[in-house]
């Protein structure tokens, strides 16, 4: 299986860390956020991964040419930032001939099984599957309603006013006829902003349980190194 992960963001609240250091490399407990990703994927089937650079891109360069793991790493470059959707839109050649392919925002830290998504979606066909989390504070992600057979019927991105407390955690499950709704007409052109308000009443949202810490502030990265050693290091979410 082939995943996006999506890493290419400039950290601007995780400053003076992101001054010299990527986001997608910003250590927890000594280790890059992506060498967590690639154990995860690694471990659970995903062969090929593509991930988009823009700010400080040697360093993740020179991570990726160092790496000896399972994992296949592609890297593309964006000049000026594209947005989650216009980097799916530009680069959608690299899944051409996939039925699933898997979307992950590299900023977290996880030990959720993402490919529990792509399974979740070949039983219940749909162009996304979302990874849906209860969350503290809701207003600072996409909030999903879901009906009883698990479609999401409502999706609004950082409500003022959440309707509830059902987050994405920035983790999906695609297939191809995705692209028939990802029209990018300007930059950045996003997945949860302009896309998924599309898909409303055509898209599955899952409740998954695990860990997962959006590691984009230095109060969240604080967070992030007192939890994770209780984690173990293990990944086993699952769908709740």
């Amino acid at each position: 299986m082939k995943a996006f992960l999506l890493a290419a963001g400039l950290g601007t609240r995780l400053r003076p860390i992101t001054d010299i250091v990527p986001k997608c490399l910003v250590p927890v407990n000594g280790r890059p956020l992506l060498a967590y990703w690639l154990d995860n994927l690694g471990s659970h089937g995903v062969d090929e991964v593509l991930i988009n650079l823009h700010h400080l891109p040697d360093g993740v360069l020179r991570f990726v040419e160092e790496y000896r793991g399972p994992v296949k790493i592609v890297t593309v470059m964006e000049p000026s930032l594209l947005g989650s959707a216009g980097t799916l839109h530009a680069n959608r050649g690299f899944v051409a001939g996939e039925e699933q392919f898997l979307i992950l925002y590299a900023d977290n830290l996880t030990d959720i099984d993402p490919v529990l998504l792509a399974r979740f979606n070949a039983e219940h066909p749909a162009p996304l599957t979302v990874a849906l989390m209860r969350m503290e504070n809701p207003s600072s992600r996409g909030i999903a309603l879901l009906d009883e057979s698990g479609t999401i019927v409502d999706f609004t991105e950082k409500p003022e006013h959440p309707k509830s407390d059902l987050a994405s955690a920035g983790m999906f499950a695609a297939r191809r006829e995705l692209f028939d709704d990802i029209t990018p007409d300007r930059a950045p052109y996003d997945l949860g902003g302009d896309v998924m308000p599309k898909l409303v009443g055509r898209m599955n949202g899952v409740e998954v349980a695990g860990y997962l810490r959006d590691v984009g502030t230095l109060e969240s990265l604080a967070l992030a190194e007192r939890e994770w050693p209780e984690r173990g290091g293990i990944t086993h979410g699952n769908i709740s």
